[in-house]
């Protein structure tokens, strides 16, 4: 440790004691593949219509500048990636460039962006898989809906994350290998979609481009829209690399791979999600699929395309897991650091012969099981942007700031115009978190104020332990 108090460091050479070091076993292929199959998820297949709604036929601009802003941070997560190659992303970054306090405040934001994102998407495939399950397998409804839609608890959801937590437990290369076969399936899934509507493209459903005007504004109706109120909620569509960057102890060349894979994935669905941006709102209105819990789907329909539109859903059912893979993967990575670093119980950050962090693992599938099975998200799930915005933040800053304080130590990777990069990932993380809802800032204020609170009553105890 460097410093004192509540800026004191953490070292950046990664942990050597028995038993605290994860397996390396992954590679590039391994990494592109959890990173796409972490982005490329329920954002474009739900949130376009979230955007169209709140944006129009600009949401494809909404697309672009969320995109720009996510890759300047995912260059700032590649050369910290290769200059910190330990767990932990953004909250290990923070505690070793900037602090104790201020990794907190970032690991706190990880572990409910994650919790969320895990929960949501559980409850998300759900509503794909039950229907299936009901009229199949005739599983009555109130299995497999939570207590806010009248019914007993949401099985599917649950059963999902078990799934998940059970490939995590077997080991992280078998578990990235599944992912990286469905991962395609998904994408393949999305070049259909694009391969079918771009052909309807009508210039007239781009008129008026941008009818809700760019910053956020609230409407008559109550509803806050404009080109940056739909890039922040779009926002959630790209995240996903930064869980590229918790494997880093666990790659075997970090130098090399971890470049690739989070470079590599970024602009990777950069370019398929302004493809199927700009082929969706060219082929129908956006006023006929805004809002629609399954909009790409809803447009094939509407094209005559029955057939592809299924194909798109059963694409969806079969896919979505590797969204929850990549994000349970992520939030059990981040709470087996922190519990390491002894923020949280240490007793939690225990690997099994296979290297794979078991108690860790169990904890957190019984956490977001609750969540997925008993409570209602709702427009809580936007709060998993504002922890993400928050880390982004922080990455970007570390990067400046050690370049600064150590300007000749080795990278292996070195982000091109950093003093561009850096600031315009900063400045347009901010602005994003100025797009956000009212409710959902507030929200995201009060969870951290009660994880500082949780910090400074657990500090004395951890400092007593450690004299």
């Amino acid at each position: 440790m460097q410093g004192s108090g509540l800026f004191r460091r953490k070292d950046i050479a990664p942990p050597e004691g028995e038993g605290q070091q994860l397996a390396r076993t992954l590679s590039w292929p391994h990494l592109v593949a959890l990173g796409v199959g972490a982005i490329v998820g329920t954002g474009i297949l739900t949130l376009i219509g979230v955007g169209a709604d709140k944006a129009g036929p600009a949401v494809i601009m909404s697309f672009v500048i969320a995109g720009v802003i996510c890759a300047c941070a995912a260059l700032a997560y590649a050369e910290m990636a290769t200059m910190i190659p330990t767990s932990g992303s953004a909250y290990t970054y923070s505690y070793a460039v900037i602090g104790e306090v201020i990794a907190w405040v970032v690991g706190w934001s990880l572990i409910l962006e994650y919790t969320l994102v895990v929960s949501a998407v559980a409850v998300g495939w759900s509503g794909y898989a039950a229907p299936l399950l009901s009229g199949y397998l005739g599983v009555p409804m109130s299995l497999m809906q939570g207590p806010e839609l009248g019914g007993i608890v949401n099985l599917p959801a649950i059963g999902i994350i078990a799934v998940v937590a059970g490939l995590l437990l077997v080991g992280t290369k078998e578990s990235a290998t599944l992912n990286a076969l469905l991962v395609v399936v998904k994408v393949i899934a999305l070049i259909v979609f694009v391969a079918v509507a771009l052909p309807y493209f009508n210039h007239a459903h781009l008129e008026p481009f941008s009818p809700f005007g760019f910053a956020k504004s609230m409407g008559p109706d109550g509803v806050e829209r404009g080109v940056m109120a739909a890039a922040a909620i779009i926002f959630f569509a790209f995240y996903g690399f930064d869980a590229i960057a918790t494997a880093a102890e666990e790659t075997k060349d970090p130098g090399r791979d971890l470049k690739i894979g989070i470079v590599g994935s970024m602009f990777i669905c950069i370019a398929i999600y302004v493809a199927v941006a700009a082929a969706a709102v060219g082929a129908i209105s956006y006023t006929r699929f805004a809002n629609s819990p399954e909009p790409l789907a809803l447009i094939l329909r509407e094209l005559g395309q029955p057939g592809a539109a299924q194909y798109l859903a059963a694409s969806a059912v079969i896919a979505l897991p590797t969204v929850i893979l990549a994000f349970f993967y992520g939030q059990s990575r981040i709470f087996f650091v922190m519990a390491r670093d002894r923020m949280l119980p240490s007793s939690l950050a225990k690997l099994s012969s296979r290297g794979a962090p078991v108690r860790i693992t169990l904890f957190t599938a019984t956490v977001v099981s609750l969540l997925a099975g008993f409570v209602p998200l709702g427009e809580l799930a936007a709060l998993a942007n504002a922890g993400t915005l928050a880390a982004f933040v922080a990455v970007s800053a570390c990067m400046l700031i050690m370049r600064r304080r150590a300007p000749d130590m080795a990278r292996a990777y070195r982000t091109p115009l950093a003093w561009v990069v850096g600031p315009v990932a900063i400045l347009g993380c901010l602005y994003l978190f100025i797009s956000l809802p009212q409710k959902t800032q507030l929200w995201f204020l009060m969870w951290n104020a009660a994880g500082l609170v949780l910090y400074f009553l657990t500090m004395g105890i951890r400092r007593k332990a450690e004299a």
